[in-house]
């Protein structure tokens, strides 16, 4: 806990000047409250002894008074929710950078195993808490501590006996806030989780909201929805119960403090050992004693709600990502394109077996390679190596005799492009789609990608021709549109290094057609690897990399599709 809170604070430093004017007025608007029931006292004591004239002038100039702190506090409570509430702001942003900018770093291993709306409850809602926390935390902290000692310290000093009485209750008041934060940290912990869940499952249901209707199983993902939902609402309703238990608890023991103070008063005024004012000042100062201990009610629950997302925010933080540059790692700059699989050997993870071992490979610059193979036999997850969406556990990856742990991922990655069969298209427009390839490419290259991706002609027929809004991951376009967009970005990107992912596999035969032409354009002089479900998509192949469970073998294309017409062979997608 220690290092965490180490770590919370350091996020105040870029703004300390605005803490500390926050911490300032914290202190006048505490020191406020406990100065007005003093002047109620002077005004109230020996009133009835003066003169009237005397007595009038006490009181005006006690009004004056009060008049003028109450401004000063009005100044300094508008500073503390206007200034204070803007740092926390800006917290909550430089914190949302942080845990964003980490996801980027995390690789595909860390996705693969995620939930996408437990993710998302860490850049949103914890964030919030954790916010509020780190604004009102440190001023409640302050006012409260302010308040509650100076309140005690000026009940003792106006009766001893008296303040021993009043405060004889705060021992078990400690202890019975001691034992409820600590189940109240605990349930507020849970919360997070579960309503990371229920992200998780609207997250899910509404990306494949068209498989959903397509089964008409709206009632089953309102059945799953509830499950959830309500699992959250058990959750809940027990850290209410200790969040009741708590506020009434300690309503009560200030209630109880009243009423100590006015018996223990009562009698000390009836034998002449306490004045009237000082009972009327006691009670004020009982009243200042009691509103701290109700913000630290608000406190104790912004504390746990916003410490438990911290935590989680930590968590997410404290994840080391799996793949990361090598010191002193090159630039890879000038590629040619050769590409060279030397003993390479994958797991996913030490408690799975290996996807594959000692894998040989030597593909040429300008090499245009297919990879067939059964449905999980790791096709997918070869490529994907070369760029090093994985990391491999053995051997090593060369392109142009450079190790690609050797050079940067940025660079590395520059210089290769991949066109899967699941095309991802952000929301925006489809120029926004195609720039994404290269962002600071000119409109005229923009174009010249879309026509070389066979994309034009369409695009100039929406709506609004590149200015179209295409929906989220391009809803509003067909199958063959969205690929063509992805392989113009790719055109763009202009990469030496090229990875076909079932491209066409999803595509009717008239699309397959239009969108194969692309790819063979985009391929030529380029290094491609192909991972093909038809055997039309591999005509083209100069070398076909057949997998199986014992490893990868090369054959001639020729020689694969007379062996293809012998005993034909299914390559399902995978």
């Amino acid at each position: 806990m220690k290092e965490n809170l180490k770590r919370l604070i350091a996020y105040y430093k870029p703004y300390k000047k605005e803490f500390w004017q926050d911490m300032v007025c914290a202190i006048i608007s505490a020191a406020i409250a406990l100065v007005i029931p003093f002047v109620v006292r002077f005004v109230v004591q020996n009133l009835t002894d003066l003169p009237e004239r005397d007595a009038i002038t006490r009181i005006v100039t006690a009004g004056i008074i009060l008049a003028v702190l109450v401004i000063v506090q009005l100044f300094c409570n508008y500073f503390i929710a206007y200034v204070g509430h803007v740092m926390g702001a800006k917290i909550e942003t430089d914190m949302r950078r942080d845990i964003f900018e980490h996801y980027q770093k995390l690789s595909f291993s860390f996705f693969d195993n995620q939930k996408t709306g437990q993710l998302l409850s860490r850049v949103t809602a914890d964030l919030f808490d954790i916010t509020e926390l780190l604004h009102h935390g440190p001023e409640n902290i302050v006012i409260c501590t302010i308040r509650i000692i100076g309140a005690v310290v000026i009940m003792i000093v106006i009766n001893p006996g008296l303040a021993l009485a009043a405060n004889i209750l705060v021992p078990v008041m400690i202890i019975f806030a001691y034992f409820y934060n600590k189940k109240m940290k605990a349930a507020y912990a849970r919360n997070r989780v579960k309503i990371g869940d229920v992200n998780a499952q609207v997250e899910d249901s509404l990306s494949g909201i068209r498989v959903v209707k397509s089964f008409a199983n709206e009632d089953v993902e309102n059945h799953k929805f509830q499950l959830g939902n309500k699992e959250f609402l058990k959750s809940k309703k027990a850290s209410y119960r200790f969040m009741g238990g708590y506020n009434a608890g300690l309503k009560a023991f200030t209630a109880m403090m009243t009423v100590i103070v006015m018996v223990v008063g009562g009698i000390m005024i009836a034998h002449g050992n306490l004045s009237v004012a000082d009972m009327l000042a006691f009670l004020l100062y009982i009243n200042v004693l009691v509103e701290p201990i109700r913000q630290l009610v608000d406190f104790t629950e912004m504390f746990q709600t916003g410490y438990s997302g911290f935590e989680r925010f930590v968590e997410i933080m404290n994840i080391d990502p799996d793949i990361k540059d090598r010191e002193g790692a090159e630039v890879l700059e000038n590629v040619n394109g050769s590409v060279v699989f030397d003993d390479v050997s994958f797991t996913y993870g030490k408690e799975h077996e290996n996807v594959f071992e000692h894998i040989c490979l030597k593909v040429p610059p300008g090499g245009y390679y297919a990879i067939v193979g059964p449905s999980g036999i790791g096709k997918t997850t070869l490529v994907s190596l070369i760029p090093r969406f994985y990391e491999i556990n053995g051997g090593s990856i060369r392109i142009d005799g450079k190790d690609i742990r050797d050079v940067t991922q940025k660079s590395l990655r520059n210089n290769i492009g991949v066109v899967q069969q699941d095309v991802y298209l952000f929301m925006g427009t489809v120029y926004e789609n195609i720039l994404y390839g290269r962002p600071d490419a000119t409109k005229e290259e923009v174009i010249e990608a879309a026509k070389n991706a066979n994309a034009h002609d369409f695009i100039m027929e929406l709506p609004d021709g590149y200015d179209t809004d295409i929906g989220q991951r391009g809803v509003k376009l067909s199958g063959g549109q969205k690929q063509r967009i992805s392989i113009a970005r790719v055109f763009l990107k202009n990469p030496p290094i090229l990875i076909f992912d079932e491209a066409t596999s999803a595509l009717d035969n008239d699309s397959e057609k239009i969108v194969q032409e692309s790819m063979d354009r985009l391929a030529k002089n380029r290094t491609t690897f192909v991972i093909a479900h038809r055997l039309s998509t591999v005509r083209n192949a100069e070398k076909i990399l057949v997998m199986s469970k014992t490893g990868v073998e090369q054959e001639e294309p020729d020689e694969f599709f007379a062996r293809q017409e012998r005993v034909p062979i299914a390559f399902p997608a995978g």
